[in-house]
């Protein structure tokens, strides 16, 4: 038996491999995965996910696999990462188009490799053609999450010609046989992302995609799935998610003979990418994990990985901010922003953020874009004596811009209407008025480089709002080929790469992702920005509903939520500041209303707020979530976080309307130690861990009629168990 061995001061291997027999486990502190290599038959099949199991008993484990008949593939579900070929009648992880024009695969594995104790390549390649896979494990420190990526190598010369990917999954996720299961996702549109939907899988193929270029309002790129009897605290549940910011696919399958597994992608049927000799690539990274403490621990668990593993800078404190763009719209100036920047401040905002309308010819949303120099008229001295007034202020200073968009109506498009999305004997789809520059193109990510730093440096910014407010059309590549749909893939990746030359080249800038709302949210773009916009909907009862389904994957401390005016401006409903405020603490807070317009009352509240806000902030943002009330599910919704230290808990309560009914009994909390007690640090009371746990802490009371909400801290008294 061979495994990685640990340095003598080093944490245990995370990944073992037993050579005689080929099997390799994955572990982490709660689940064991495991695959075991077949050099004579050229397969990886999958063994176990699910409860730890040592190595020495994973050895003689069997594959377990469906009846083989004429009608069906002996290890159709079994596989690790199915290709296109012989036997085989599930969804290909990998399906390929050689130069002849044959697409049939037969693999052979060509070695298993081991890098450290936590990370294992198993490398494959076609038996004739030249192809190359490689499979890659990695099993992260300190959390249950599983990362998975493909590579794929065109190891062939010109004389082979090229080789197309139809099909480039980053994983195939295998899962065991249960008596029935159930998918959970988030869908919507514009400004209603995150609807949290949990269904029966049925029998076949369910497909969940964007097609639009980026990650999509449609559906978000994860899925959890569990066998129908799971809660939020207890059962088995299995999470598979995708960093891919571009167009994405994944495939949950389920089998008449309760086999379930998950193929997650990049791309959609068409979105192909071809291989020239030589070249490679490497999909985006797969995060899967399981665990048998319910949807909430399965939550906890992303949350902890995405902080350790993928946010820039997860150890700070996300600024309180102000946004101009509901006071001002396209009418901003420099005078008025600078009377918002004096309230904003007096109120306790840290960031201060200019919206659309500062630069070129931009009056409306049909002109300017793309013409990134302050606008003569509105900012005949630039920018920097505003970035300059606001950081007197104390303030830091933050910009909005859409660097992927143009106007027809600009200066930009006029010099190079060649940069579009576009086919010349086409007509060109204009969405918001405008047109998507082509990202997969070094030119247009080079020129946008240069305004964006140009811009950044000699204005001081601090932030940037990234905005994105139109989906891919005409997306054919200039030039045609069966591979013209590149660009659903390679876009983002030029995201990527402005992104992350910004960030090396300004280690001070924080940004934020915007996508008309929550339309580019996923795990990749987490990795080179520091918060995200979940909705253009700031209804404060609505981002209840958008607020839970975001937190299914992605943790408080990058949800940006802001107070608006009320009436809202996109719902019309009315709503005390108050609430709209409680609504907003779940997350990074914002305000985004006209300052102008509140009364010296309503100004004196919201700066209570704000200091409230900034003591709890910690808990928030860095803290364990737990979702204690579902929203729709009850006359209340209620969410508790529980501080890193775990001295410290905050419980966000509201009550969107009020009905006639059985009074709401005590919520009972969770993660708490029995024997501490805890003190409401508003009331006074107190109560042991044990009590609040198993009977629940006393509701507070709560404004008479429609939304209404109470916000209560606790903290561990001193001196009661650590």
């Amino acid at each position: 038996m061979v495994t990685v061995p640990a340095s003598p001061s080093g944490p245990p291997s995370r990944v073992e491999f037993d050579e005689a027999s080929g099997t390799v486990l994955l572990r982490t502190a709660d689940t064991a995965y495991i695959l075991r290599v077949d050099r004579e038959e050229g397969t990886v099949r999958h063994i176990h996910w699910g409860a730890p199991l040592p190595l020495a008993d994973a050895v003689s484990l069997p594959v377990w696999a469906d009846h083989a008949d004429s009608f069906a593939g002996r290890w159709d579900g079994v596989e690790e990462f199915p290709v296109e070929g012989g036997a085989r009648f599930g969804v290909p992880a990998m399906e390929v188009r050689f130069a002849d024009g044959s697409s049939p695969v037969e693999a052979r594995v060509e070695d298993v490799v081991l890098r450290g104790g936590d990370h294992v390549v198993v490398s494959l390649r076609e038996r004739t053609r030249p192809l190359a896979w490689r499979l890659h494990y990695r099993v992260p420190a300190g959390g249950g999450v599983l990362e998975r990526w493909t590579e794929f190598v065109h190891t062939g010369t010109a004389d082979d010609g090229d080789v197309l990917l139809v099909r480039y999954a980053s994983a195939h996720w295998p899962l065991p046989q249960r008596p029935g299961w159930r998918l959970s996702s988030v869908h919507g549109g514009w400004s209603a992302e995150c609807r949290l939907e949990r269904t029966g899988l049925p029998v076949g193929e369910t497909v969940l995609s964007s097609r639009r270029g980026h990650t999509g309002h449609a559906a978000n790129p994860w899925v959890a799935l569990d066998a129908g009897d799971s809660g939020e605290e207890q059962g088995e549940v299995w999470v598979i998610a995708l960093a891919a910011s571009g167009s994405w696919r994944i495939t949950a399958q389920r089998t008449a003979a309760g086999r379930a597994s998950v193929v997650a992608g990049e791309g959609h049927e068409g979105a192909e990418l071809r291989l020239e000799p030589g070249d490679r690539h490497r999909t985006p990274t797969s995060l899967a994990l399981h665990t048998a403490h319910g949807f909430g621990e399965a939550s906890r668990a992303v949350h902890r990985h995405l902080r350790a593993h993928v946010l820039p800078h997860p150890e700070e404190l996300r600024p309180v901010l102000y946004n101009s763009w509901e006071a001002t719209s396209f009418e901003v100036t420099e005078d008025n922003q600078r009377a918002l920047a004096r309230r904003a401040a007096a109120l306790g905002a840290e960031l201060f953020v200019v919206d659309d309308g500062w630069f070129g010819g931009r009056d409306d949303d049909r002109s300017g874009l793309g013409d990134w120099t302050p606008h003569p008229g509105r900012f005949p001295r630039g920018l920097r004596p505003l970035a300059d007034e606001v950081h007197r202020l104390g303030m830091a200073f933050g910009i909005w811009v859409e660097p992927e968009m143009v106007n027809a109506d600009s200066d930009l498009y006029r010099l190079h209407p060649d940069w579009v999305l576009h086919l010349p004997d086409r007509t060109a789809t204009e969405l918001r008025h405008q047109l998507v520059l082509d990202f997969s193109r070094q030119e247009i990510t080079e020129w946008a480089l240069g305004w964006l730093e140009q811009m950044i440096a000699e204005n001081e910014v601090d932030f940037i709002k990234w905005d994105f407010n139109r989906s891919f059309t005409e997306a054919g590549a200039r030039k045609g080929g069966p591979d013209a749909k590149r660009v659903h893939i390679q876009h983002a990746r030029g995201v990527y790469r402005v992104l992350d030359r910004l960030r090396s080249d300004f280690p001070h800038l924080r940004i934020e992702s915007c996508a008309g709302g929550g339309g580019r949210v996923d795990p990749g773009i987490l990795g080179r920005t520091d918060q995200v916009w979940p909705s253009d909907n700031t209804d404060a009862v609505d981002r209840l509903t958008i607020h839970h389904g975001f937190g299914q994957l992605y943790p408080a401390g990058v949800m940006s939520a802001w107070v608006t005016d009320s009436p809202n401006p996109l719902t019309g409903r009315t709503v005390p500041l108050r609430f709209r405020f409680h609504g907003a603490m779940a997350g990074v807070l914002g305000i985004g209303a006209d300052l102008t317009r509140w009364t010296d009352t309503e100004l004196a509240e919201a700066a209570e707020l704000i200091a409230v806000y900034k003591d709890i902030r910690p808990v928030v943002q860095h803290g364990e979530q737990f979702r204690l009330l579902a929203p729709g599910q009850g006359p209340l919704t209620a969410v508790q976080y529980l501080g890193e230290e775990d001295d410290r808990v905050v419980v966000l309560i509201w009550r969107p309307s009020t009905a006639f009914g059985p009074a709401q009994p005590p919520l009972r909390l969770r993660g708490l130690q029995e024997q501490a007690r805890y003190r409401d640090e508003d009331t006074g009371g107190e109560w042991s861990g044990a009590t609040l746990t198993a009977f629940g802490l006393p509701l507070p009371d709560l404004p008479p009629g429609d939304c209404a909400s109470a916000l209560v801290r606790l903290r561990r008294v001193e001196g009661t168990e650590a």
